[in-house]
């Protein structure tokens, strides 16, 4: 009933533990059997290991969160060696989000990943929070487009594109992505934003902007990911402020086939066991027996 496909991969539910909220799954074992999941994306992962930003990293605000972590990982080859075993008893899809500063960071990680079990790689071109590359790389079509273009060319995996929301046209840049041979694509990540401390008299942030996501930014990631369902033939994969089932029917209504789970997480550690359950009762009680028939739905 529940059952997706994206990219050739399926997933037992649509339902995916979004980058950056979920670790590498095992944090979130004490909570709940997380192998109930369609699949989890990976803390992002570059080719070296970082620290993250220093200074504040996280800021709540009245209905969402301003992050700014900086892409904090182990490394590739830690992930590889130590945390993906760890991923793989969880019997769920893996999807590893990869981050770069530059296009040889890119093609590197897909090299390393080529050689393991992971499903599907996410190419994060769209993170807000590193100074260099990052976002950069997801702002103007023709440069994602020749940054996809050069990871398909190298990976034997499905690539999935994390949009930014920050791109200066959400449409084009997922239509240029497809035409550079993207698999998928996935949007949104946060909305570049910034917070002040009255006290201090200056930014929240040591980088001044940093990353807006949770219940606010849904009503817009909600109209992109409708625009870019009716531009592109490839499965796309929305979030942005899902809260509760009823939020992530809406995005399958408006094209989406499936779904990725981010601040929620933090809200209540098990909302993707609710956000799974609540959608099968939703099929139950009209009568769907095939997230195909909702999917898109509610496009003029």
């Amino acid at each position: 009933m529940l059952k997706v496909n994206i990219c050739g991969v399926e997933l037992k539910n649509p339902v995916i533990a979004a980058s950056g909220t979920f670790g590498f799954g095992e944090e979130y074992l004490e909570y709940y059997d997380v192998s109930k999941l369609g699949g989890i994306s990976t803390k992002g992962l570059t080719i070296n290991p970082k620290d993250g930003n220093e200074g504040r990293r996280i800021h709540e605000t009245r209905s969402g969160l301003i992050n700014s972590i900086g892409l904090q990982n182990p490394g590739i080859d830690e992930f590889i060696n130590v945390e993906l075993p760890k991923m793989r008893k969880l019997d769920t899809v893996t999807i590893a989000n990869l981050g770069g500063g530059t296009i040889e960071d890119y093609l590197a990680g897909v090299e390393k990943l080529n050689d393991t079990d992971v499903e599907i790689i996410e190419l994060n071109i769209s993170c807000p929070n590193v100074k260099c590359g990052g976002m950069a790389f997801g702002i103007k079509s023709e440069t994602a487009k020749s940054v996809v273009s050069q990871v398909k060319q190298v990976s034997k995996k499905p690539v999935m594109v994390k949009l930014s929301p920050n791109a200066e046209d959400i449409v084009d840049m997922a239509v240029k992505c497809c035409e550079g041979g993207a698999d998928a694509i996935s949007l949104v990540n946060t909305f570049k934003a910034m917070a002040i401390d009255i006290r201090k008299r200056e930014p929240v942030f040591e980088n001044v902007f940093a990353g807006l996501s949770g219940a606010c930014i849904k009503p817009i990631a909600l109209r992109m990911v409708y625009e870019v369902a009716g531009a592109v033939n490839v499965p796309v994969v929305g979030m942005g402020g899902i809260m509760n089932a009823e939020d992530a029917i809406e995005f399958i209504m408006a094209g989406a086939d499936a779904i990725q789970v981010g601040s929620a997480n933090f809200v209540k550690p098990d909302i993707c066991l609710d956000i799974i359950d609540g959608i099968k009762e939703f099929m139950e009680q009209e009568g769907i027996k095939s997230l195909k028939e909702i999917k898109g739905i509610a496009r003029r």
